[in-house]
């Protein structure tokens, strides 16, 4: 059955914007974070990275700046990705970044940064390592395929990694002062022998009570393998698509976020082409939020420490629109469900002033019809420069069309599209 959330999420449905960073030692390599494992790389091999990794340029003001200009209200941060080298300056390891040639804490800089630029603070820590000696190696890891894998995984200790993992989260959640997200990556329970973990194989239900425990405030994802436990999660988090609906659990709606790339790559992807454009991005921000989620847009920096070229072009993009039309965005979610979206259109709707935004992704001629609308707005203007839109009720005459409406709402625009990515049409609702 629907379990409602612990953690108040009151803030993350308002603010409903978010920036994910995807960063470590494979941005050398630059083929994206899970090379060790697709590559098989051995870890003799993979130290290279380790021993070359010196971020000259690393400026988290910058990062933070860059995120706070393109309209983003909180970021996450991989404290630890599945190759296990750690970003900040751990007590249970050396593998971590403080023994590269860098020798500093990237963590901590970069949480003050964005807390002084207004941005809340999220952590992803991976639950998987590839490096740590007695992680289990299954189907998944990097060594699934090495000759000796059952020789190798004789003096592993599942319950010591557990203990280990479980350190790590104690530290980041007392170390950093307030955290406000948690996200945990992934169980992946399988009825086949080695193929996957699931709860057991981190405690999940003890790592839970933990992050809770130190943090009351907290929010967490849903990736411990704990949907069928009572406050095992707050929030959803469909991967690299696009949500037809609003996320349901047995039929009631819940608190969701999509993550999504600019290409296709998490960690930096030096040669990758696909990236989205300026255009994509707004609209599956805007396609996001009609459905009643968030969007974590994610950034993989260099080697160096930037954000490239193609990142900032895009979240400098994002920004010009967000100038001007944010207020469809924070604080909205889906419009009443009698109200329809005319064609090449999403609705969003603030309940607090009680405004719908009308978001026109294929310009119309001259008018744009809202059947549903009539009687129920008592001014129109576009949002991008407050300038008004003239309305008037018509009959539909059903000779001509198969509708079932008596009247609708008619608005009168300007036979040019306003200058910007996704022209918005704000309704005062009466």
């Amino acid at each position: 059955m629907y379990r409602p959330t612990v953690g108040d999420t009151s803030w993350f449905t308002h603010d409903r914007f978010g920036l994910f960073i995807h960063w470590g030692i494979y941005a050398l390599p630059a083929r994206c974070e899970w090379i060790k494992q697709y590559e098989e790389i051995p870890d003799d091999e993979y130290q290279n990275y380790f021993d070359h990794f010196y971020p000259d340029l690393y400026d988290p003001t910058a990062w933070a700046q860059a995120a706070r200009d393109a309209g983003m209200n909180y970021f996450v941060i991989t404290t630890k990705h599945h190759d296990g080298f750690c970003l900040w300056d751990t007590k249970l390891t050396d593998y971590k970044v403080t023994n590269t040639p860098w020798g500093q804490d990237l963590i901590r800089p970069m949480v003050e940064a964005f807390r002084e630029a207004g941005l809340k603070v999220g952590f992803y820590h991976s639950l998987i390592d590839w490096h740590h000696p007695d992680f289990v190696i299954d189907n998944t890891h990097s060594m699934r395929n090495h000759p000796d894998r059952a020789k190798l995984n004789e003096p592993r200790d599942q319950t010591r990694y557990i203990e280990y993992l479980h350190g790590q989260a104690r530290e980041l959640l007392t170390e950093f002062g307030q955290i406000d997200v948690m996200f945990y990556d992934f169980s992946y329970p399988s009825e086949t022998p080695g193929a996957g973990k699931g709860r057991d194989d981190w405690n999940s239900e003890e790592l839970l009570r933990l992050t809770r425990e130190l943090q009351p405030n907290i929010i967490v994802n849903d990736r411990l393998d704990l949907l069928d436990v009572e406050g095992g999660w707050d929030y959803r988090t469909p991967e690299q698509v696009a949500v037809r609906e609003g996320v349901k659990v047995d039929g009631e709606p819940v608190v969701w976020e999509t993550c999504q790339t600019f290409s296709g790559a998490w960690g930096y992807h030096r040669d990758e082409e696909t990236w989205k454009s300026v255009d994509q991005l707004v609209q599956m921000l805007i396609d996001t939020v009609s459905k009643g989620g968030n969007l974590l847009l994610n950034v993989g920096p260099t080697a160096r420490g930037e954000f490239d070229d193609r990142a900032m072009d895009r979240l400098a993009g994002m920004g010009e629109w967000m100038k001007r039309h944010s207020r469809s965005i924070y604080g909205c979610g889906p419009a009443p469900a009698e109200l329809q979206a005319p064609p090449d259109c999403r609705l969003t709707y603030n309940p607090e002033t009680n405004r719908i935004y009308v978001h026109i992704f294929a310009w119309p001629f001259k008018q744009l019809h809202l059947d549903g609308f009539a009687g129920k707005v008592a001014y129109a203007q576009l949002l991008n420069d407050a300038s008004e839109l003239k309305m008037r009720e018509t009959a539909v005459d059903n000779r001509w069309f198969d509708r079932n409406v008596a009247k609708t709402l008619t608005l009168e625009l300007p036979v040019k599209q306003p200058r910007v990515t996704v022209p918005v049409v704000e309704l005062f609702m009466q």
